[in-house]
């Protein structure tokens, strides 16, 4: 889960279609790739190879969103994203709820960034997960520098995405490298953990953890009106983006899997620091774990930047607080970064009793089961269009955003009762918002 920004012209200035198919398949998988997959091992562990069988579910709904969102883009390019398409469809209201769900999602997901960040850090000064409360006092640190680096302008949180971008295809790199290296001199009796079996149940619970690691699949549809040649650009490197990025995850977890004791595997605060070192010394192990910790900081710099936007844009579409659309000198939406870091912080520290992985996988099934709501709207926005004649496209679209209409409601459901209490009170607590600014207007 990690965000781009890509860069705004003057007002005065027309969008210009800059953006190339290159471009765009650098947003999808840069979006995707954030701290993910470098904790889902552990989280995965218990379930063996049952998680496989979530990794093939999660891929093959994610791309039926990826064919609606991306139907939608061509038809709608506009700013807003979620927020736009269920506006079209359904109204300001049923876009409100949408768009404070999405909201929800990533100052929830945030969160869990925060904690990936420094769980992978954990292994770099193990104090950090010896003594209690360091951990989320690390991690709200983290949360409130980043979020002060934001507050200086779209530059600076820039330039931290930038440098960290590069650094965390790195640890993904090596765990790919060092897999085939012993399969290939140890052959199976390198394996630990054999192939087996799926079980329903436990490949039916993976299948929101791993929804996790696909969050920002959208992310070139976004910038629709900025790319070259939308009608082709954006299915393209929306599909093709999910597609490698979704094998690039299951190679890594099948070779996690194959080589580190799944007890081993679940208890690691860094999965992938504890999959390399008896290969290649506690030294290199070290350092994968230092680039799998810049790359959940990199996610949550980019994320921090655009979880201010969603509330701005819901101010500015007269849904929400006007407050939340007011601007620093510099363009930044301030008042919506500081408080959306605000609710980080209390989530946390409600929370920090919880070992990190525990912490991380609860904010995990959140934060998924509340953007999964977004997502599920979005399908069905691309139904009904569909049916009033105003989307055009392939006669298949109607099955394929079906499915993934589907997907996402089991998804949810999947999330379990504890994620899904949540998300359910913190998707009403936005009901007296939108009511009392419409009483105001």
């Amino acid at each position: 889960m990690t965000a781009k920004v890509p860069a705004t012209s003057p007002p005065a200035a027309a969008p210009r279609r800059s953006l190339g198919l290159a471009t765009c398949l650098a947003l999808v998988v840069g979006n995707m790739i954030g701290s993910g997959v470098f904790l889902l091992p552990a989280s995965l562990a218990p379930y063996g190879w049952s998680a496989l069988g979530g990794w093939v579910i999660t891929i093959a709904g994610t791309l039926c969103l990826a064919a609606a969102f991306s139907a939608l883009a061509r038809a709608f390019p506009r700013a807003g994203g979620p927020y736009a398409y269920v506006e079209e469809a359904f109204g300001s209201e049923a876009a409100f709820i949408v768009a404070w769900s999405y909201w929800v999602g990533l100052w929830v997901g945030n969160a869990a960034l925060a904690v990936a960040f420094v769980s992978n850090l954990s292994t770099l000064v193990p104090a950090i997960a010896e003594q209690a409360g360091l951990g989320a006092g690390l991690a709200l640190a983290t949360v409130w520098l980043l979020t002060f680096i934001n507050m200086r302008g779209v530059r600076a949180g820039g330039l931290v995405a930038l440098v960290t971008t590069v650094l965390k295809l790195l640890p993904l790199i090596a765990v790919i490298l060092i897999a085939a290296v012993v399969l290939c001199k140890g052959g199976s009796a390198a394996v630990v953990t054999p192939p087996t079996g799926l079980n329903l149940s436990a490949v039916t619970a993976t299948v929101t953890l791993t929804m996790w690691a696909m969050l920002g699949f959208e992310a070139a549809t976004l910038p629709a009106d900025k790319v070259r040649d939308p009608e082709r650009t954006i299915p393209r490197a929306t599909m093709v983006g999910t597609a490698a990025t979704g094998l690039v995850y299951i190679v890594v977890c099948a070779a996690m899997l194959l080589l580190v004791p799944a007890g081993s595997l679940a208890a690691s605060n860094s999965p992938f620091a504890d999959f390399a070192r008896p290969f290649v010394g506690p030294v290199a192990a070290s350092a994968i774990a230092l680039f799998a910790a810049i790359a959940a900081l990199g996610a949550l710099n980019g994320w921090i930047l655009v979880q201010a936007e969603m509330p701005r844009a819901m101010a500015e579409g007269g849904v929400f607080p006007r407050w939340f659309a007011r601007l620093a000198a510099n363009g930044t939406p301030t008042n919506a970064l500081i408080v959306s870091s605000g609710l980080m912080t209390v989530l946390v520290l409600a929370n920090f009793s919880k070992s990190m992985n525990a912490l991380f996988v609860f904010t995990i099934l959140i934060s998924t089961a509340a953007m999964l709501v977004a997502y599920l709207a979005v399908a069905l926005a691309a139904l009904k269009l569909r049916y009033a004649g105003r989307l055009p496209g392939p006669a298949w679209l109607v099955p394929v955003a079906g499915l993934g209409a589907a997907y996402s409601a089991f998804a949810i459901l999947a999330a379990g009762r504890e994620a899904v209490g949540w998300g359910a009170v913190l998707l009403a607590a936005g009901v007296p918002i939108l009511w009392a600014v419409r009483k105001k207007t």
